[in-house]
């Protein structure tokens, strides 16, 4: 089963008297556009995806919802609490393992260092980041046989800038 892995998109600088919940604060002007352009990439390398999973915070659910716009059967958009800043890595995977088939094209769209932790625990069953995803950058992980700790291997790991050009 592929894994696709995106960290939402550059947001507004951190500002706790506007958002006093981190999880309010939104993708900036700037961070929109490049993130529209970073989903189109995705988009270009990946097979048609069946499912679009989201952490419930503002600025990875606008990221969800540009790449749903660029994918051509716009999957709906679930919300994993998993997915939340903070969460442990492993928590995805089982909820993963637990909730997809393998035949499934998945997209998970969440936060670093939690991003890049999945990425670790797949493919070295340690959820140590190994490797860290840009905003809107993308990795693909495949898990051959299940989705477990340890499983995986990655497939490709990009930057938004890189995908951005893949778009054009």
């Amino acid at each position: 089963m592929p894994l696709y892995l995106v960290r939402h998109g550059p947001a507004k600088t951190r500002d706790p008297r506007k958002w006093p919940d981190d999880r309010d604060r939104p993708l900036s002007a700037e961070g929109r556009a490049q993130t529209k352009r970073a989903a189109q990439g995705v988009v270009s390398l990946a097979p048609p995806i069946d499912r679009l999973v989201s952490s419930p915070a503002e600025r990875a659910k606008a990221t969800a919802v540009l790449l749903q716009s660029s994918l051509p059967d716009h999957p709906a958009i679930e919300y994993w609490e998993e997915l939340l800043p903070g969460e442990p890595a492993i928590y995805v995977l089982e909820k993963l393992s637990r909730t997809s088939r393998p035949t499934q094209h998945v997209v998970l769209v969440g936060h670093e260092p939690t991003m890049g932790e999945v990425v670790g625990l797949s493919l070295t069953g340690d959820a140590v980041s190994i490797v860290r995803l840009s905003r809107a950058g993308a990795a693909a992980v495949e898990f051959p046989r299940r989705i477990a700790p340890g499983a995986g291997r990655l497939l490709w790991l990009v930057d938004r800038d890189t995908l951005g050009r893949l778009a054009a």
